[in-house]
């Protein structure tokens, strides 16, 4: 089991969920978040005082794969989220221990599927 977290800019969220959805991922957790990276940020002029904004709006998905969807919904993420410019995002895949579905104490690749 892995669990593969993604940034990507708010606006590609529904490019990446369609993506998912056609590769056959349909749970996910999404998080509005607030990061920084090579993008650097901006600044900002407001009634004459100008201010530095370095933490960006993005988008944080959560999703929890067996070992047959993680290249899969790599790959799907990738296809929705592409721009080709700086701030795309990351993607972050690490090991899941354990899993468990609360309604029916089913444990494993049994409560992500």
């Amino acid at each position: 089991m892995k669990l593969i977290t993604a940034m990507i800019k708010p606006q590609k969220l529904e490019d990446v969920k369609k993506a998912l959805f056609e590769a056959d991922v349909h749970k996910m957790t999404v998080t509005s978040t607030q990061g920084c990276g090579q993008q650097k940020g901006y600044t900002e002029t407001f009634r004459g005082a100008i201010t530095e904004i370095n933490l960006l709006k993005k988008i944080r998905l959560d999703i929890a794969v067996n070992e047959d969807f993680v290249e899969t919904t790599i790959d799907a993420i990738c296809k929705g989220a592409y721009t080709g410019e700086i701030g795309d995002g990351k993607i972050f895949v690490t090991e899941l221990i354990e899993c468990v579905r609360i309604r029916t104490r089913e444990r494993g690749n049994k409560a992500i599927g």
